[in-house]
């Protein structure tokens, strides 16, 4: 293993932070009857994690209505998270959007985002300016299996291979669009066989192994980096629960499958690969579970804490009347 002792606590940081927020933070969202639904990434830590590791805070990403690993492994601070799952002031979107639509632009983080598929274009286009301006950033566009079959991945997968645009498409494929089994709906044996139709690489890697994720995401940055072009990278992975907070996946997959997925825990293959080989001690990722443990009761008090927004703000943020404000600014509509 030839990654350094920092890389390896930053990395089982990064996942039993995602791991503690979406087990912790997504039934206290519950109990205070927020009525938004909530999709729980546990289990996929490994792919976000793997991913984000690669990227600077200048870089971009587009998550999914699956999306609080993206934001943690992104850098959002999970108690402004918090506090926007609780519909509160202080959150990342003072609190008007809730779980599918976290954005932090200091961070790079486009934003989650409800509808399949739709935050792809977004970092398409934001590969697209830092093209244009030589800012040396790429951007990843996050989508799952049931995304894979969006018209408009397959535009933006055009576009940035005809443009040669710094993009990663990162498909999480966790084997179900909602309770749509992955064999059922896809034409091919795997999301990244269709990277050969527009001419850019593909890879199919173990999304449970976050040392695989990361080999491979280093080697799609590297290449957007350079100047090479996008790369389609999908990764096998695994919600370890229903599609949001009310769905019973035991109505369309077995507990057999659960169990044998479930095995294959990402933090738990981390500690059984890094410990063994003395790099750092099983007390030192115990140490790391417990200040995710600490920050997430923080995360919670603070929500509480928070105000909630003033009826004032409700509509804030939501509608610009651009003719108007072209015309403020003395722009001619007519050009």
């Amino acid at each position: 293993m030839d990654l350094d002792q920092k890389t390896l606590l930053n990395l089982y940081k990064t996942m039993t932070t995602i791991r503690h927020f979406e087990e912790r933070g997504i039934p206290e969202t519950g109990q205070r009857q927020m009525s938004a639904s909530v999709h729980s990434s546990a289990g996929q830590e490994a792919v976000p994690t793997g991913v984000c590791a690669h990227l600077t805070v200048d870089d971009y990403i587009g998550s999914t209505h699956r999306g609080h690993g993206h934001c943690i492994a992104k850098g959002v601070d999970p108690k402004l998270m918090m506090a926007e799952l609780f519909g509160r002031a202080t959150g990342t979107n003072q609190g008007k959007g809730g779980s599918m639509h976290i954005a932090d632009m200091s961070k790079g983080m486009l934003g989650t985002n409800g509808v399949v598929a739709a935050s792809v274009p977004l970092a398409v286009g934001a590969a697209l300016t830092s093209k244009l301006r030589k800012l040396g950033r790429v951007a990843v566009a996050f989508f799952g299996d049931g995304g894979a079959n969006q018209g408009v991945l397959h535009e933006s997968m055009n576009l940035a291979s005809v443009w040669k645009l710094p993009v990663i498409f990162c498909c999480e494929n966790n084997g179900y669009a909602e309770s749509t089994p992955v064999e059922y709906g896809l034409s091919v044996a795997n999301v990244a066989d269709r990277a050969a139709g527009y001419d850019m690489p593909g890879f199919t890697v173990d999304g449970m192994d976050v040392f695989a994720v990361y080999e491979a995401a280093g080697q799609a940055v590297a290449r957007a980096r350079a100047g090479e072009g996008p790369t389609l990278l999908e990764c096998r992975t695994y919600r370890f629960y229903g599609h949001t907070v009310f769905d019973n996946p035991l109505s369309y997959r077995t507990k057999e499958e659960e169990d044998i997925w479930r095995a294959r825990d990402p933090l738990k293959q981390f500690r059984e690969r890094v410990v063994p080989e003395g790099i750092i001690t099983a007390e030192e990722l115990d140490r790391l579970d417990q200040e995710a443990e600490d920050l997430m009761e923080e995360a919670i008090r603070f929500a509480d804490d928070s105000p909630m927004p003033e009826l004032s703000e409700l509509y804030q943020d939501v509608y610009v009347d651009y003719p108007l404000d072209m015309m403020r600014r003395g722009v001619n509509m007519a050009d």
